[in-house]
């Protein structure tokens, strides 16, 4: 489908920061966020929406072919009633309001943490087998991939769930607190190109993991791959090797 104008909801967070330079190349954005967006590029227009409010989300997705929905708590620790209002009734909004307002694609980021429990037995795993959250949080973004299957369902409306791993620039890979992230990391021009494959496919529904192509990955990447032309680039264990040897050398 030719999709031309994007919603962008957190625009302002880490994900949406990074998409911004690519993606205005391509298509007109709206961005959106709880406060205004500045300096603006050329392609970009920004808009104050809450996510948490029905009408403004419908306000904001007019006259658009596709969102990107970022907004949303991301801490694992989140309690329930942040989950609920903002993860689970926001998600909810922005679907409605793309129904309502003839948007064509969502492309929703949801989290690793749906099924983090496998992770905690060391499970590997791929997105068709059944959820395990492992918070709150993990459950309100499962929430998401259930509604997302709804809406597909009921609708037609197309929805892309990208389970999002560690999304971080690769010094935190070199400045490491623990080896966690040398299997989850999510590098910012991967994302980049995640989101872009999703926004392009002919999929109508579907749940993938969105990490690089690290070699201690324990998700599955092999659907995304297959359905989406997904074909990472980064590596965590590359760039630690890479650090390790330039130390070496200096």
């Amino acid at each position: 489908m030719s999709l031309d104008r994007l919603l962008i909801t957190g625009a302002a967070g880490d994900i949406g920061t990074a998409l911004r330079p690519a993606l205005r190349s391509k298509y007109q954005l709206r961005l959106g966020d709880l406060m205004p967006i500045v300096p603006l590029r050329q392609g970009e227009e920004a808009v104050v929406a809450d996510i948490r409010d029905l009408s403004a989300m419908e306000e904001a997705a007019s006259g658009m072919d596709a969102i990107v929905h970022l907004a949303g708590h991301r801490e694992g620790t989140t309690p329930w009633e942040p989950c609920f209002e903002v993860n689970m009734g926001g998600t909810y909004h922005v679907l409605e309001a793309a129904r309502r307002q003839g948007v064509r694609r969502v492309v929703f980021a949801s989290s690793n943490h749906v099924t983090g429990f496998y992770e905690q037995e060391g499970v590997f795993t791929r997105p068709d087998m059944p959820s395990r959250p492992d918070s709150l949080y993990g459950v309100s973004k499962a929430f998401g991939e259930d509604l997302a299957r709804f809406y597909a369902d009921e609708f037609g409306l197309s929805v892309i769930c990208l389970r999002i791993g560690t999304f971080r620039p690769e010094r935190d890979v070199v400045e490491r607190d623990d080896d966690r992230i040398l299997s989850t990391w999510l590098s910012p021009r991967d994302a980049v190109q995640l989101v872009t494959r999703s926004l392009d496919t002919s999929v109508l529904f579907g749940i993938y993991y969105g990490i690089s192509a690290n070699t201690r990955a324990y998700w599955d990447l092999q659907n995304a791959r297959a359905d989406l032309g997904y074909h990472p680039v980064d590596d965590a264990e590359l760039v630690v090797k890479s650090f390790e040897e330039k130390n070496r050398q200096n």
